[in-house]
C-alpha cells in the first residue's frame, strides 16, 4: 500500500469513529441513498431485456497470453454459439477474455464495471448499449445475480471468491433458482475444493450439507463447462431465445 492510499485509509478509519450531529447524519445518507437508487434503476432498465445470459467470473490481472484467459474467451464465444449472452465484471483480464469471446460471435457483451482505485478499466468488447458502472460493489452485485441465468468462475482473487460464495449462498438458501456454477481449473480449485469437503463438510460441527457438493461443477476446459450448464437446462426442455 502506497503512503497516499494508507493515509487514505487512515482517514476512513478515523471518520468510522468520528461523532456526527443528525445534521450530518441524515445530508450524507441522503445523497448516498439517492445514489444507490439511481444505479438500481440504470441496471434494471438497461437489463431487463437483455435475455438469458451467463456471468464469467475471474482475475482482472489475468493476462491475455496466460492459458486462462484463453479458456475464457473459448467458453464466452461457446455460449454465443449455444444462444447465451455474456455478462462480465467489464474490466481486463478475464473480464475482458469474456467480453471479447461474446464480441467475436457476434452475441450480447455486457459489462458491469466498478469505480476502483486500481487495476478496473472498462475493456473495448462490451456493447456500447450495455456496459455500467457502479460506485457500489453490492449493487453490483445484484445485477450479476438477478440476470443471469448461469455462473462461470475462473481462478481469480478475492473478488472472484466473493462472487462465487454470493451466488452458491444465495442457491443454498433459495434465494435465487438453482442455477449452474461452473469452477473452470481443476489445479486452482482443488484446495478450495478439499478444504470445502474436509472442513465444512466433516467438521465438527458439519456447516454444510452433502446436497450443498451439488450446487457447483468443477472443470477444466470450455466444452466441459457449457455442457454442464447446456444439460442443465435440457433437463427443463428450456433453451435460449435470442
Amino acid at each position: 500500500m502506497s503512503h497516499i492510499d494508507e493515509k487514505k485509509s487512515e482517514e476512513r478509519i478515523r471518520r468510522a469513529f468520528k461523532e456526527r450531529d443528525w445534521s450530518e447524519i441524515k445530508s450524507a445518507d441522503s445523497w448516498a441513498i439517492f445514489k444507490v437508487m439511481s444505479e438500481f434503476v440504470e441496471g434494471f432498465e438497461k437489463l431487463a431485456k437483455i435475455g438469458p445470459c451467463v456471468s464469467v467470473f475471474g482475475s482482472a490481472r489475468t493476462p491475455r497470453d496466460h492459458h486462462y484467459y484463453k479458456v475464457a474467451e473459448e467458453i464466452a464465444a461457446k455460449l454465443v454459439r449455444h444462444g447465451y449472452g455474456v455478462i462480465t465484471g467489464g474490466g481486463p483480464g478475464i473480464m475482458e477474455a469474456g467480453n471479447k469471446g461474446a464480441f467475436s460471435e457476434g452475441g450480447k457483451s455486457v459489462g458491469l464495471n466498478i469505480h476502483l482505485p486500481f487495476e478496473q478499466f472498462n475493456n473495448i468488447y462490451i456493447d456500447r448499449d450495455k456496459l455500467l458502472t457502479f460506485d457500489y460493489f453490492f449493487v453490483r452485485k445484484v445485477m450479476f445475480i438477478r440476470y443471469s441465468q448461469g455462473f462461470v468462475v475462473l481462478p481469480g482473487g478475492f473478488g472472484t471468491l466473493d462472487e462465487f460464495f454470493e451466488a452458491l449462498t444465495l442457491i443454498q438458501t433459495n434465494k435465487i433458482g438453482r442455477f449452474p456454477i461452473v469452477l473452470v481449473g481443476k489445479d486452482y480449485w482443488s484446495g478450495l475444493v478439499d478444504w470445502i469437503k474436509s472442513t465444512l463438510l466433516r467438521g465438527d460441527p458439519n456447516y454444510i450439507s452433502e446436497s450443498d457438493l451439488d450446487l457447483f461443477h468443477v472443470v477444466d476446459d470450455a466444452t466441459e463447462a457449457v455442457k454442464v450448464i447446456d444439460e442443465f437446462y435440457s433437463k427443463y426442455l428450456l433453451s435460449p431465445n435470442f
